[in-house]
């Protein structure tokens, strides 16, 4: 028997707290649980559990829903009732969220500190399992009007090229630059090969008109600024 089938005979019998679908629209998504908001995404279960017991299950092996976002299609689809379309839905769900939680902040205030790029970006950079080199472009009133990933990889100055991060801040018409790059080992302690990058960025950008701002460093709920530590 199908879990769908298994669930339909359920049907009623289906304690009301495992039927969050009636539950939202009965008081709104604010008044659900994750594993409740988890299970109208799942829809199903398996034909030994609901599909909130699944959803409980996820939760309680990726330890909470900030783990749940961080897993692969792999690690998703190696569970016991999630196949390839359900883990690649869960993932898209999370991206939406993470995107909408960025654009939100883009547009609340003007860049004035480091600190204000690291609330901004932390959130989004500090779980990546490999380096992303990234732009955010800024208008004269120092707000966000951009954001472009350049490369992806280890930092070198040989990759990082002028071109391709003021070509995209020339489309923007921006005024200024900020660079972020994470290091996944979660210290943010910048390399030889950061600070070299850093000081060739922000003379290109002498040239052509655009000032670099900085160059944030994003680790494990930390950051260093490089303009703060004076490389710039």
């Amino acid at each position: 028997m199908s879990a769908t089938n298994c669930n339909k005979i359920r049907g009623n019998h289906v304690p009301i707290y495992e039927r969050p679908r009636e539950r939202m629209l009965a008081y709104g998504s604010a008044a659900l649980a994750d594993a409740e908001l988890l299970a109208i995404l799942l829809r199903t279960g398996t034909e030994e559990e609901s599909a909130y017991q699944l959803a409980q299950r996820l939760l309680f092996h990726f330890e909470d829903l900030r783990g749940l976002s961080e897993a692969t299609q792999e690690e998703l689809t190696a569970l016991r009732g999630i196949g390839p379309v359900k883990a690649a839905e869960l993932r898209a769900a999370f991206e939406l969220g993470k995107r909408l939680s960025s654009k939100g902040k883009f547009q609340q205030k003007a860049i004035r500190l480091p600190r204000d790029v690291a609330e901004i970006m932390i959130p989004e950079m500090r779980d990546l399992k490999q380096e992303h080199f990234v732009c955010l472009f800024l208008n004269t009133k120092n707000r966000i009007i951009g954001k472009q990933t350049i490369f992806v990889g280890s930092l070198d100055a040989s990759i990082v090229h002028p071109r391709e991060v003021f070509k995209e801040a020339i489309k923007r018409s921006s005024a200024a630059v900020i660079c972020l790059h994470n290091h996944p080992s979660g210290d943010p302690t910048p390399s030889r090969e950061d600070i070299e990058v850093t000081r060739t960025l922000r003379q290109a950008g002498e040239v052509v008109g655009i000032s670099v701002l900085d160059h944030v460093i994003i680790g494990d709920d930390r950051y260093i600024s490089l303009k703060e530590a004076g490389y710039m």
